[in-house]
């Protein structure tokens, strides 16, 4: 099996052992085409695909006070010292989803002054019985030599017979599934000071997806013959960089398919704040996706790839709101087009699996931009033909290609990035919610 190792997409164990489909608090079938779909076949049912994206903002979010307090040895920190946090605590309230879920994935958006970070785990019931706290993610916005608190990790080593965590996502055992969730935020404050975190948003996609290798051709939706302009930015051009961050090139995938998105908005990082990496690279013409390898890595997973630090490295850019869900489809994700707002999605797919790729991936991410009027899938793919040139990245897929690399493989996961004030679509006929 011919392939190109780019594991900014997430390793091959993580998504070997995860593969699944579908987004955005949706539960339930497809909604059908909008009148005048280009090209849609005679019937499409993703009856069998349950997703529910979740999420508290604003005043859903009160912790409790800094009643309680930790000690914490920062595992990445040579001086294996440990210190002291306050902590507040906030807990969701009771998901069921009307589900036996399998997967979850959290994300959040805050901010992090002055050393504090937030811890994000989850826990549930199945069969009845309470399971023990997860942990999914350990985060600040920097790390501890730009003044951040920690080095923002995930944590290994959780599973039990219930469920287990790989990197990002909760992966229950085989014959388990949870019929609730309760997401619970531990916001560190250093001992001492008033830096304390502030939840801006937090949320969770959970899902139970059927184990198909394929699925059929989406019916076509209202983005046929759209086409966003998202600047162009190929990880091919930072092989080398910055060893500590993963070497730049192909382990860069995803920071940069987020930068790319970041400055479509105009979002992406001040030429101030990216001094650092122009003073290492003198000739650096991207410094925005070195800046965002560096703030989205995970020190455990020892990458770049994790979902929810990619959105929440988005998320801190000024105005801006990131989450990460499951599409059950390209006809979902066109509604996302056509309310104007690219996604950057996970695939992997063997050597000629993808016409015009010309490579093969373990995982993978770049950022469907648009679609053709027939409805294939035009692609900012920061990969595109392994070159070190922006002017490459732009590609056209096959639409039903395109749709087995992305839906049977990594369940058919997307960041979301958006203005706060940008409207999301609404979702498809017949859900209530999405």
């Amino acid at each position: 099996m011919s392939q190109s190792p780019l594991p900014a997409g997430g390793s091959p164990s993580r998504r070997t052992l995860l593969g699944s489909a579908a987004g955005l608090t949706l539960v339930g079938a497809a909604g059908t085409p909008s009148a005048g779909a280009v090209g849609a076949p005679s019937s499409f049912d993703t009856s069998g695909r349950h997703v529910s994206y979740r999420e508290w903002s604003g005043r859903d979010l009160c912790p409790s006070r800094f009643t309680d307090r930790r000690d914490y040895v920062d595992p990445f920190d040579d001086t294996a010292t440990s210190r002291s946090y306050d902590v507040a605590t906030w807990v969701s309230p009771v998901v069921r989803p009307g589900f036996g879920l399998t997967e979850l994935v959290a994300s959040w958006n805050a901010d992090t002054p002055g050393g504090s970070w937030v811890e994000v785990s989850v826990r549930g019931r199945s069969g009845g019985v309470a399971t023990k706290e997860y942990v999914l993610g350990r985060w600040c916005r920097y790390d501890p030599a730009q003044g951040g608190g920690i080095h923002r990790t995930s944590v290994n080593g959780q599973g039990d017979t219930v469920a287990t965590v790989y990197t990002d996502t909760l992966a229950t055992r085989s014959g388990h599934v949870l019929d609730e969730w309760q997401l619970v935020v531990r916001l560190m404050r250093p001992t001492g000071t008033r830096h304390a975190p502030r939840l801006r948003s937090v949320g969770a996609m959970a899902s139970a997806l059927p184990d198909a290798p394929r699925v059929p051709r989406s019916p076509n939706g209202r983005a046929h013959g759209r086409v966003l302009d998202v600047p162009t930015f190929s990880q091919e051009k930072h092989i080398g960089h910055f060893p500590q961050w993963d070497n730049g090139g192909e382990a860069w995938c995803s920071p940069t398919s987020t930068s790319m998105v970041l400055a479509y908005w105009g979002a992406g990082p001040r030429r101030d704040e990216t001094a650092w990496v122009t003073e290492a690279l003198p000739s650096e013409t991207d410094p925005q996706v070195d800046f965002a390898a560096r703030n989205v890595y995970d020190y455990t997973y020892d990458g770049c790839g994790n979902w929810p630090f990619n959105a929440a490295y988005a998320a801190t850019r000024p105005r801006m709101r990131a989450f990460v869900t499951r599409l059950r489809s390209l006809t979902e994700a066109e509604e996302f087009i056509a309310a104007g707002i690219p996604l950057v999605t996970s695939v992997s797919f063997k050597k000629g699996e993808l016409d015009g790729a010309g490579y093969g991936t373990n995982g993978h991410l770049m950022v469907v931009v648009g679609f053709t009027r027939a409805g294939d899938v035009v692609c900012n793919d920061p990969a595109s033909h392994l070159l070190r040139d922006n002017a490459q990245v732009r590609v056209l897929y096959d639409r039903e290609q395109f749709e087995n690399v992305w839906v049977p493989h990594s369940g058919g996961i997307v960041y979301v990035i958006h203005p706060e004030r940008h409207r999301l679509p609404r979702a498809p006929r017949h859900e209530p919610n999405w």
